[in-house]
């Protein structure tokens, strides 16, 4: 059977890294069944998981996993991914072998890729999404930052998702004071919409991020929430093959929430606590919420923007160890997150894929 060539097949891929990658990639998906696009999705593990879920009627490919171990202490974080390093490259260079063999194969037109450093072809018109122009990790930064600089140059253009100029969400990390690489500023990407609900819960808890780290959050926010006087609803951000609910007193606890069940959820809870990861914060611009961050230890992104919204007086924030539930007390003396309600041109952003 020919393929119809009013129907170009996009390949989209994000990394699995937590679950903010994949999220993200929602309205991407969306956007491009609306234009007339057929996407493909490609990723592995938790990631991959949750796009199936999301959309089981799109095809699904399974690409090889970077097999990042995660320190079990935040301040061993950076040198454990350094150790981790020959088997990342080994993956890269598998990721894109297949990468190419798919394009021949599916009859892939385009990429969007997610921070997936080997979906890349110099044939293909190509996309990289990334609000990490700078990739911090302390006194190693500039050496990371400049590598990762290198492979977004690979592509034809990279979108980054939040506004040029100020106030901004992503700061020093997706803004360069000066810049050789095709940029294109789509602003913040989010499957959640703002809806004018009853408020229904008085701090909902939000976990994701690599393991160990997730688990040793959620044991210890068990803990501290039942010291919380108020209503709460606790997603664990545990993708398994069945929704799991449990009510414990003035806790509701889900393993995890498809992006309907989320953005309802999102709309009927007045406070938020979470990690400070760019997704998530996306997520609460969309809705102008106020939040308390919980950076991952030793995630040095996480950790600068966690301190960038307390000095932007938008959210306060605390770390893993230090954390107890009366510093929720905290978040009255700041705004919250300003909304960022301006549309994104998918047209525009799809325009790469229509050039011959």
């Amino acid at each position: 059977m020919e393929k119809d060539p009013n129907y170009k097949t996009i390949l989209v891929a994000p990394l699995n890294w937590g679950l903010g990658h994949a999220t993200r990639c929602i309205p991407i998906i969306k956007a491009l069944q609306e234009n007339n696009y057929i996407p493909i999705i490609a990723s592995d593990g938790v990631a991959l998981e949750l796009l199936r879920k999301e959309f089981p009627y799109i095809k699904t490919l399974e690409l090889p996993s970077y097999q990042i171990e995660y320190a079990k202490n935040g301040k061993n974080f950076k040198w454990k991914l350094i150790k981790n390093l020959p088997k990342m490259i080994r993956a890269i260079w598998k990721e894109k072998r297949t990468t190419k063999e798919w394009i021949d194969k599916y009859e892939i037109d385009g990429i969007i890729s997610d921070n997936r450093l080997g979906v890349f072809d110099k044939k293909t018109p190509s996309v990289f999404i990334t609000h990490q122009l700078n990739v911090m990790t302390g006194n190693t930064s500039w050496l990371t930052s400049k590598i990762h600089q290198n492979i977004i140059k690979k592509h034809r253009i990279c979108w980054v998702p939040d506004v040029v100029g100020t106030p901004n969400l992503s700061g020093e990390l997706g803004h360069l004071k000066t810049s050789d690489l095709k940029l294109n500023y789509i602003g913040p990407l989010s499957r959640i919409q703002k809806k004018e609900v009853e408020k229904k819960y008085d701090l909902m808890v939000i976990l994701s991020g690599p393991e160990p780290q997730r688990s040793y959050l959620e044991e210890k926010l068990k803990t501290e929430v039942q010291n919380y006087t108020g209503k709460v609803i606790f997603i664990k951000g545990v993708i398994e093959k069945e929704q799991k609910k449990q009510e414990n007193d003035n806790v509701t606890f889900y393993n995890f929430m498809n992006s309907r069940q989320l953005e309802q959820t999102f709309n009927e809870s007045d406070l938020v606590l979470c990690r400070s990861g760019y997704t998530t914060i996306m997520d609460l611009a969309k809705l102008g919420k106020k939040a308390f961050f919980i950076p991952t230890p030793g995630q040095y992104e996480q950790e600068y923007l966690a301190l960038k919204l307390q000095k932007d007086g938008i959210a306060p924030w605390s770390t893993q160890d230090d954390f107890t539930i009366n510093k929720l007390t905290e978040v009255s003396n700041y705004s919250g997150l300003q909304q960022f309600n301006s549309p994104i041109d998918w047209e525009k952003c799809f325009h790469l894929f229509e050039q011959n």
